[in-house]
């Protein structure tokens, strides 16, 4: 019996709904044709910053000192303004060119920043290339404490609404959990334009070195375990927002990328083990989500989308307090 892992995300047709996200598995089209080869419904490409693009905006030089040191896709500090160790906007635009030239799996480009101005002209460049779609990654982490939540927000809404205004191809926005109220942010970044969630930015952490009285860059890949907070977020989101959700962070197995079809998502975005097992692995895990829908009788993704999601679980009650005073109550020391 065949299956049917076609799927829907940003208006484009994928043939699965793996997708390699934003990291430096994209940086050569060699290696973006064997992700194609190995499977992939489409790839993220790496970022374009808005250091790269606008080094000497004052408003984001203001927003490097307050504690935003480390970058999604980075792997080190950035103490110098011009001190980046990323290639140049036209080499990007180039890249998204050659990309297009050469695969036929969408292309959706990347651009990370926070603030609004000069560089989101970019986003109609990045579509006069030839991407298929654009991802932004708000990697922000506000410190100063008389930014409040409210001034937080509108960074994120104030760059989609711009974004949106310059481009005519679909625009996810790159989230992290920390809002407040993430589920009210959900629907107002959609409101404001947003054709797609991806669910969640992972940040990383520094680390302290006592013997030199540093503080370091420290990158720690992901695992399976981290898949439970994007995975509840899916499942809350899901039929309540106007726009497709993407899951990422904690995608390494077949039972991973189930999940979160189960939860919502339209697609499932991997990056860690990928870089950690090698890009057969996509193959393993397509064969791994077929063998699965076979055994359970499933003719397609779309009969198990959003099939465990809040507005269609017999107990939505689970994905709030209810779980957690179940799972306290429960659990007690392996002795009297």
């Amino acid at each position: 019996m065949s299956i049917d892992l076609a799927t829907k995300y940003l208006g484009l047709k994928l043939k699965n709904p793996i997708v390699p996200s934003s990291s430096p598995l994209s940086r050569h089209v060699s290696t973006l044709r064997r992700i194609e080869d190995a499977g992939a419904g489409a790839v993220v490409l790496y970022s374009l910053f808005e250091e790269e693009l606008n080094a000497e905006s004052k408003t984001l030089n203001q927003y490097l000192t307050q504690g935003t040191e480390i970058y999604a896709e980075s792997i080190s500090f950035f103490p110098e303004a011009l001190a980046y160790r990323h290639v140049g906007p036209d080499a990007y635009l180039e890249h998204i060119q050659r990309a297009k030239a050469a695969l036929d799996i969408p292309i959706i480009a990347s651009l990370n920043g926070v603030s609004t101005g000069g560089w989101i002209d970019y986003a109609r460049k990045i579509e006069e290339a030839g991407a298929d779609a654009l991802e932004l990654n708000i990697y922000f982490i506000p410190t100063q404490t008389e930014l409040g939540g409210y001034e937080v927000e509108q960074i994120y809404l104030d760059v989609i609404r711009d974004v949106k205004s310059h481009v005519k191809i679909p625009v996810a926005m790159k989230l992290s959990p920390y809002f407040s109220s993430l589920a009210n942010m959900a629907q107002q970044l959609t409101a404001a334009g947003a054709d797609g969630l991806v669910l969640f930015n992972r940040f990383y952490q520094p680390d302290l070195d006592l013997e030199n009285l540093d503080v370091v860059p420290n990158l720690v890949l992901s695992s399976s375990m981290e898949l439970r907070l994007p995975l509840r977020w899916t499942a809350i989101l899901y039929g309540r927002v106007n726009a497709d959700l993407a899951l990422t962070t904690g995608i390494h197995t077949g039972t991973d990328v189930l999940k979160g079809l189960a939860a919502g998502a339209s697609v499932t975005m991997m990056a860690s083990e990928l870089l950690q097992r090698g890009l057969g692995r996509i193959g393993e895990i397509l064969a791994e989500v077929a063998f699965w829908l076979v055994e359970h009788e499933y003719e397609s993704l779309d009969e198990l989308r959003g099939s465990l999601s809040q507005i269609n679980v017999a107990a939505p009650a689970a994905f709030e307090r209810a779980n957690y005073v179940e799972i306290v109550s429960s659990y007690g020391p392996g002795y009297v």
